[in-house]
């Protein structure tokens, strides 16, 4: 079922085998294997591509759960046979550590990791169960999740240094009321960081689709797009060929802790705290959008 689901995310032998580390040949022999088991056929092998039968579609989801649960009985399983472990989550950005000291100092013999995320993977991370909280900024889709906010942050737009609006003290809403912005696949996410539908109902401008912050830095330093951003992190390198203005009349974005509702580890309980301790909205942010409504914008970090 784990051959079967990895075809099934790739539509691709070849890029499914790759991800397993196995070849072609034996990937076609377990998943023939599987369907001769089952007294279907799951997946079809055209010229076009890999494509999923209907018997493939029903049985994705019940073979992805049982494959969650075989992974959660592993992890239980070690676990109790293990020191105290916590696995904490982050995406992009965010700067964990702090709370993570914290929680090393207050519990020295537990196993306390980290693990960067991409920003849409925190819910499925912990539900299995790769992280046991994960700090991140909203929105995501947080159902059957316990989302605790832990501060705010302002958002500011982004630039190429040529632009119209890179020597501006700030930007509003009426500055870009034209300016394409790129999309987002995840619709949530899309609408808050575009502003999508505007004040009054109208539709943001379409920009290009991206699915990474890369791509949408590469749209923006090539004057094909501006992009609302929250504060730039000092983790990030330096691209001197954009410049953040800040965005007023806008609503702030908000960094949560996530943890699942039904959390039973004491550790998860122990970072809470120190996350709400030691998570805050970084003071050099607050002090850089100061310094840029008197001087102006900066170049981006």
């Amino acid at each position: 079922m784990r051959y079967f689901t990895a075809v099934a995310s790739h539509l691709h032998y070849g890029r499914a085998a790759a991800e397993l580390h196995i070849t072609q040949p034996s990937l076609s022999r377990q998943i023939n294997q599987l369907e001769a088991q089952l007294g279907v056929r799951l997946l079809d092998r055209t010229r076009q591509g890999t494509r999923l039968t209907e018997a493939g579609l029903a049985f994705l989801p019940h073979a992805q759960a049982l494959l969650r649960l075989s992974r959660q009985a592993k992890d239980s399983a070690q676990a109790a046979d293990q020191p105290a472990r916590v696995t904490i989550g982050y995406t992009p950005g965010l700067i964990i550590t702090p709370a993570a000291q914290r929680l090393r100092q207050q519990h020295p013999d537990a196993d306390v990791r980290t693990r960067h995320l991409q920003r849409h993977e925190p819910r499925d991370a912990l539900l299995d169960e790769r992280v046991d909280a994960a700090i991140t900024r909203l929105p995501v889709r947080a159902d059957g999740l316990r989302v605790t906010i832990l501060f705010e942050e302002p958002r500011l737009l982004l630039v190429p240094v040529g632009h119209r609006l890179a020597g501006n003290e700030f930007a509003t809403l009426d500055d870009i009321d034209n300016e394409p912005i790129p999309r987002s696949p995840d619709p949530e996410y899309d609408a808050f960081w575009r502003i999508d539908p505007r004040p009054g109902g109208r539709p943001a401008p379409d920009g290009p689709l991206v699915e990474t912050i890369e791509d949408t830095l590469e749209h923006v330093a090539a004057g094909r797009a501006v992009v609302i951003i929250p504060p730039v992190g000092r983790s990030r390198g330096c691209r001197h060929d954009l410049v953040a203005v800040p965005l007023r009349g806008v609503e702030p974005c908000r960094v949560a802790l996530l943890t699942r509702i039904a959390e039973r580890n004491q550790l998860v309980a122990a970072f809470c705290a120190a996350a709400r301790d030691c998570l805050v909205a970084d003071p050099g942010h607050a002090a850089a959008t100061d310094r840029e409504h008197a001087a102006g914008p900066r170049a981006v970090h």
